[in-house]
């Protein structure tokens, strides 16, 4: 059998991309030092390195701005893109910022020279997808939005510490309320540190919300008491207050930031400080000022009306995406933005996988969580949520809700209109009069006749 020799004696012709970007520059981007790509023709070195320092990264503008470069791309790798992209964007430049998986460049062959190359090459030629990122003033909330949720976690740790030393003492505590850290644990472990250790005046501090009878909570305050765990009990205690205490003041600034941004819609005046009756009052993590009335004039909609969005939610949404969502052209796209649909893969007209893709983003886990705290709600979504997980596994019927919460809360910020559930029970009213009539039709192509139910006459 003769061996076919495709292209022998034909003239090849190299593919050459149209440029679309001409005034492209990419940059690879280190802890310590950046690798910046020019069109060849802008100057006889068109690769440069240069240092982190800001004088440096001024530098680096300067000698772009000298090349006529207007768009700028550069990899989002960990934090050190943070400086130089602000830098940049102040001068004037477009930057590009794309995720490091999408330029993958070709395999052997890694240096920093000819990965900050490719990047020119591909940005030149529109191969490349900004990533999405807010305006600064939603950049900043995040920031210390961020920080703040650091600090709630740590806290956290703390009062794991403190629930090991009463472990460890046999104090079971813990165990009989709900709350260690509510005004009945802490009046205890305070009382405990000051030396008390009679059990019926410890009980005595029982507030009187409390369910555990003061029987139960003496017998829960015998145990043993020894210096060394009351030392560590101490030092947890004196911490969790304290990172307390800095979630107070990330909460005072949150607030104030809060207060400086423009509103949407006819409300655009910041609620008052005072608490009205019918506000409740903050749970668990939640910030103690009036978060949802801000949010509210922020969105131009109250997006707690919405069965399982909570305000720590809706202040995700804020501080993660913020208000304006003109860069999604729809809901679909920005529920796979989110990460919350199907990574369809097909090949040869086959479905090969349509895994959903792993996406490290907040919002998405936010909305997972408040799609799993519909379990118990008595609303259309609550429904919904259960039928989903009746005939698929949790985890799908968890996604498929967060989904459908990500199309509502778009819908309500670009339209501004109040949530209202008696939209969902009508379109759900269709799909019931639809199925009905489907089946009739079946029916009657078997000559059957479905005989609908009479009411009763008394």
């Amino acid at each position: 059998m003769k061996k076919k020799n495709v292209g022998k004696g034909r003239k090849t012709q190299a593919i050459v991309m149209a440029q679309i970007e001409a005034n492209a520059a990419g940059i690879d981007v280190g802890a310590t030092e950046m690798y910046v790509a020019v069109p060849p023709d802008r100057d006889e070195d068109n690769v440069r390195c240069f240092p982190n320092f800001t004088a440096d990264l001024n530098r680096l503008a300067d000698w772009l701005k000298r090349c006529r470069i207007e768009t700028v791309a550069m990899e989002s790798t960990g934090v050190y893109w943070i400086p130089l992209f602000q830098i940049l964007e102040e001068r004037g430049f477009r930057v590009c910022l794309v995720n490091a998986r999408h330029v993958k460049n070709v395999p052997g062959r890694k240096t920093d020279v000819l990965d900050c190359q490719w990047l020119q090459y591909l940005h030149s030629v529109g191969l490349l997808k900004a990533s999405y990122r807010p305006a600064q003033q939603i950049c900043a909330m995040r920031s210390i939005w961020r920080h703040r949720d650091n600090q709630v976690r740590m806290a956290a740790r703390h009062v794991q510490h403190m629930q090991k030393a009463l472990d460890q003492m046999n104090l079971q505590l813990h165990h009989v309320i709900s709350d260690l850290t509510g005004k009945t644990g802490m009046a205890i472990v305070d009382a405990i540190l000051k030396g008390e250790r009679d059990p019926g005046k410890l009980a005595d501090l029982r507030h009187g919300q409390i369910k555990a009878s003061r029987e139960t909570i003496m017998q829960s305050l015998i145990g043993d008491y020894r210096s060394e765990h009351l030392f560590v009990l101490r030092q947890a205690l004196e911490a969790y207050r304290q990172y307390q205490q800095r979630i107070e003041g990330c909460d005072r600034e949150i607030e104030q930031r809060l207060r400086a941004m423009e509103g949407k819609g006819d409300n655009n005046t910041a609620p008052s400080t005072k608490q009205s009756k019918k506000r409740q009052k903050p749970k668990g993590n939640e910030p103690r000022f009036e978060l949802t009335g801000h949010l509210t004039r922020v969105f131009g909609v109250d997006l707690t009306q919405v069965p399982g969005i909570s305000s720590l939610t809706a202040q995700v949404f804020l501080s993660e995406v913020g208000p304006d969502l003109s860069r999604f052209p729809n809901a679909g796209a920005f529920a796979s933005w989110l990460g919350l649909c199907p990574n369809n893969r097909i090949s040869g007209g086959r479905l090969l996988s349509s895994h959903i893709p792993n996406v490290t983003n907040r919002l998405n886990i936010a909305l997972r969580m408040a799609a799993q705290s519909l379990h118990g709600s008595r609303s259309y979504l609550g429904d919904f949520y259960r039928r989903t997980k009746s005939r698929t596994s949790g985890t799908e019927a968890i996604v498929t809700m967060a989904h459908k919460l990500a199309r509502i809360l778009y819908r309500l910020v670009t339209t501004r209109q109040s949530y209202d559930e008696s939209v969902f029970i009508e379109l759900e009213q269709r799909n019931t009069q639809r199925r009905i009539n489907s089946i009739k039709k079946q029916a009657a192509a078997l000559g059957l006749q479905i005989v609908e139910p009479q009411p009763c006459v008394p």
